[in-house]
Parts: structure tokens; C-alpha cells; sequence
């Protein structure tokens, strides 16, 4: 791919300096088959380099004054604010969104930056009334130490700003392995927080194919003492299984199969929009993307009319293209998936409103089927793809009882102007959150995770950092 983007480089980078190693593999454009530019493919013992030069820079960045700190994360926000157009399009060109998205990524991403610059002068201590008067009880709140990262494909900047702000903040070092289809905009943003006055190997970004032999590597190396990770649940528990060996400090946003329950005393205009927002950002890739429609009888033939109507508007293409609103699926295993779950309703006697066919290359038409059956495939399994599946129930016992029958319980949605039923129904969705007349939930100030099997612990918001830091409680005998 031929690109004046000078921020595109297919270096790994350890200790504040690009490393290539042996081996490389093409990130490839998921909308044109092209490869984009050829990146290291790191073994094992290039990633205990990068280990060791975390651990080596901790003492140093631990003890770092706080305001230099925050000063240090304010100049790498303000780097990736400046390079909006350079950044959006590598994540446009790696992952396929629309450069539109992209473009909101970057300035979404930055700001778990500038949150947590802020945040990292508020990681208060206690002081604790002790029960006699020969002691004084104190409690801190400190660095965790080495924390390793690790990232997935469909959102290639916030994914990584959520982790790594916040650790950087609480005075932790880092070594980031984002997802080997996406991993030019980590390296980008790496080489801005360097020229932002982030010290030498204070940020390590390692690429790699083996994402299951460095994924193990990470979990069990001593050295690192926390280890964070998106992506899905199977990988998730054995990332959990391998990090118990040296029992370390775990968080995991993981799978998800979010409801979206449209209730009949719902804005059903509002209710459309909302949908096309939660469901279609990165061609309905995203955790927190609506797996069901659950619609209440008295309005499912309106609501389905109308999605249909607004989805039948979405432009789909390569994402560098003006207007375009659906990319392609990240790739072959992806559209493949899609293809079962629609195939797999139809056979079950779901209804196709529209779209429901692979378009060429790696695109899918949005879809919309009806009627689906609480048997099919779709009901039960994150689809990941642009395709709106809908249910219809009759009650609002109904509805959260469907909601809320699957392991997974990250993101949930509804939408009703009735406000007791706002606050019944938000209190019994199973879901770490909840989206109540709305169908855009994410933001830095926020807590972002899920419970049951889509994970533990929590990114952004003032919780954030505490997964990055430990509690230590002092006695003074008097």
C-alpha cells in the first residue's frame, strides 16, 4: 500500500526503540485484500526483552512525581489529538470502519488519556481511627508494577488508551500486544507517547502471530503483576487459568450478547435511532454491539417497518470512501460466521426484512430478519456482523427473563417512557451496563464492564485505576 502516512510503521517497540527480529507477517485491508505494510513477528524471547525493560523502567516511573506524570499523558493526548487524520486512517485501513468512526475513535480514545492524567492525582490513601491509642493506621494506594495488555482488532486505539492510561497514571509500566490484524495504530500511538517525554521502555508494544504462546507467556511470567485483556470469553478463562499460576492481579472484558428490549409504550423514532447506533458501529463488531432485538408485540410490526427503512440507508464499502456507514467483517472467519448465523434463522423460519446475503469480498448487507425463533443459533451466540435479529415477547417479565437468559452480561438496552418501568427494568437486567433511551453508552468518565462470563473488573471512569493498584496498610506502633 502506497501512503504519505508517516506514522505507519510495522516495528514492534521495546525499550523506546523500533525492533523487527527475524520474521514478518502483512496486516492486510480487510475492504481491499491489500497487504498494508509487513510487521515484526516477535518470538518468545522478544518478548521477555520487552519484559525485562518493563520491569527495569518501573522503579524509576513509580517514583515519578505525579504532575510530571499527568504532564506526560496531557502531551500524549494532545499528540493524538493533533494527528486525528493520520491515526484515523490506519485504524480505517487495518480494521475497515468507516474513517467517520475512526475519526471519533481517535478523539474517544485520547480521552481515557486526558481522564486518567487527571485521575492519577486523585489515587487517595486513608487514614484510619485506630481502636487504641498506641497506634496510628494508615492505608496507601500503590503501583502494581509490570502489567502486560492485551488487545483485540475492532477497536485498535480505545482498546489500547483504556488499559494503558490508566496504568501509566497509577505509575505502572507496560507491554501491550494488541491484536495481529490491527496493530499499527498501537505502534503509532506508542512513538507519540515517546515524543511526549514518556521514558524508555515505561510503554513496550510486542506483535506477534503465536497470540496463544505469548498470551501464555504473559500470563505466567513473574515479573508482570497484572495482566488485562478484551476479547472473548473461551480466551479469556484460559488466559485466567495460566495467570493463576503465579496468581497475579486479573481484569477481562470479554464476550457479550446484548438485548435490546423496545417496550410498547417506547419513542419508537428514538428507539430506531438508538438501534442503528448500538448495532451497526464497525459493521455490528464491537462488544457492545445488540446481538437481540426484543420487541413487545403492540409495536414489533412498527419498529420492524422502520428499522428496516433506516438500515436500507446505510451505505456499505471501503471505509476511506465519503458516506460510507458499514465496512467490511475483519475477515474470512468472521463473514463465515455471519453467513451460519443468518442461514441457520432462516432455515428456523426467521424472515428476511432485507439484506441477509454476503455482498462480494468481505462484505455483508445489513440485515434485518424477523421472527426469529428462540432455537436458532442467533439467539444464543454473538454474531459480530451487521445484522439486526428480531424477537418479539409480550410482557416485561417476558423481556427481562429473554434478556437475561445467556452467560453473558455486559451491555444491555431499552426503551420505554414510562419511568417506573425505567427503573424496574434497569435494576433486574443481568448486565454491568445498562443503556436507558439510549443506544451510545461509552465514555471515559464511565465504568465500562461486564458481569457474569463477559468478564471482571472495570475500565474508565474514577474506578479505572484501581485495577492498576494495590492497597497497603501501615501500622504505627506509638
Amino acid at each position: 500500500m502506497k501512503t504519505r502516512n508517516k506514522l505507519i510503521n510495522g516495528a514492534a517497540f521495546i525499550n523506546g526503540e523500533e525492533f523487527i527480529g527475524k520474521k514478518t507477517f502483512d496486516v492486510v485491508n480487510p475492504a481491499t485484500g491489500e497487504a498494508i505494510v509487513s510487521v515484526a513477528d516477535l518470538g518468545l524471547k522478544d518478548i521477555e526483552r520487552a519484559i525485562n525493560s518493563a520491569e527495569e523502567a518501573w522503579p524509576s516511573w513509580r517514583t515519578t512525581p505525579i504532575a510530571e506524570r499527568s504532564a506526560i499523558l496531557k502531551r500524549w493526548h494532545d499528540l493524538m489529538i493533533k494527528h486525528t487524520d493520520e491515526i484515523a486512517e490506519i485504524m480505517t485501513v487495518e480494521s475497515g470502519k468507516p474513517l467517520e468512526e475512526s475519526k471519533i475513535e481517535v478523539t474517544y480514545g485520547a480521552s481515557f488519556v486526558s481522564w486518567f492524567a487527571e485521575e492519577s492525582y486523585r489515587t487517595y490513601g486513608d487514614q484510619i481511627p485506630s481502636p487504641t491509642a498506641d497506634k496510628q493506621i494508615v492505608v496507601l494506594r500503590q503501583p502494581v508494577g509490570v502489567c502486560a495488555a492485551i488487545t483485540p482488532w475492532n477497536f485498535p486505539l480505545a482498546m489500547v488508551t483504556r488499559k494503558v492510561a490508566p496504568a501509566l497514571a497509577a505509575g505502572c509500566t507496560v507491554v501491550l500486544k494488541p491484536a495481529s490484524q490491527t496493530p499499527l495504530t498501537a505502534i503509532a500511538v506508542a512513538h507519540l507517547a515517546l515524543a511526549a517525554g514518556l521514558p524508555k521502555g515505561v510503554f513496550n508494544v510486542v506483535t506477534g502471530k503465536d497470540a496463544e504462546g505469548i498470551g501464555k507467556l504473559l500470563a505466567t511470567n513473574d515479573k508482570i503483576r497484572k495482566i488485562s485483556f478484551t476479547g472473548s470469553t473461551a480466551v479469556g478463562k484460559t488466559l485466567m487459568q495460566h495467570a493463576a499460576s503465579t496468581v497475579k492481579k486479573i481484569s477481562l472484558e470479554l464476550g457479550g450478547n446484548a438485548p435490546f428490549i423496545v417496550f410498547d409504550d417506547a419513542d419508537i423514532e428514538a428507539a430506531v435511532k438508538g438501534a442503528i447506533a448500538a448495532k451497526f458501529r464497525n459493521a455490528g463488531q464491537t462488544c457492545v454491539a445488540v446481538n437481540r432485538f426484543l420487541v413487545q408485540e403492540g409495536v414489533y410490526d412498527q419498529f420492524a417497518e422502520r428499522i428496516t427503512e433506516a438500515v436500507n440507508q446505510l451505505k456499505v464499502g471501503n471505509g476511506l470512501e465519503k458516506g460510507v456507514k458499514v465496512g467490511p467483517v475483519i475477515n474470512q472467519k468472521g463473514l463465515e460466521k455471519v453467513e451460519n448465523h443468518v442461514k441457520d434463522a432462516i432455515e428456523k423460519g426467521a424472515s428476511v426484512l432485507t439484506g441477509g446475503k454476503h455482498k462480494n469480498a468481505l462484505f455483508f448487507e445489513p440485515t434485518v430478519l424477523g421472527d426469529i425463533p428462540l432455537e436458532a443459533k442467533i439467539a444464543k451466540e454473538e454474531t459480530f456482523g451487521p445484522v439486526v435479529s428480531l424477537f418479539r415477547f409480550k410482557t416485561e417479565d417476558e423481556a427481562v427473563a429473554l434478556a437475561n437468559s445467556t452467560e453473558y452480561g455486559l451491555a444491555a438496552y431499552f426503551y420505554s417512557d414510562n419511568v417506573k418501568r425505567c427503573w424496574r427494568v434497569a435494576q433486574a437486567l443481568e448486565a454491568g451496563m445498562v443503556g436507558i433511551n439510549e443506544g451510545a453508552i461509552s465514555t471515559a468518565v464511565a465504568p465500562f464492564g461486564g458481569i457474569k462470563e463477559s468478564g471482571i473488573g472495570r475500565e474508565g471512569s474514577k474506578y479505572g485505576i484501581d485495577e492498576y493498584m494495590e492497597i497497603k496498610y501501615l501500622c504505627f506502633g506509638l
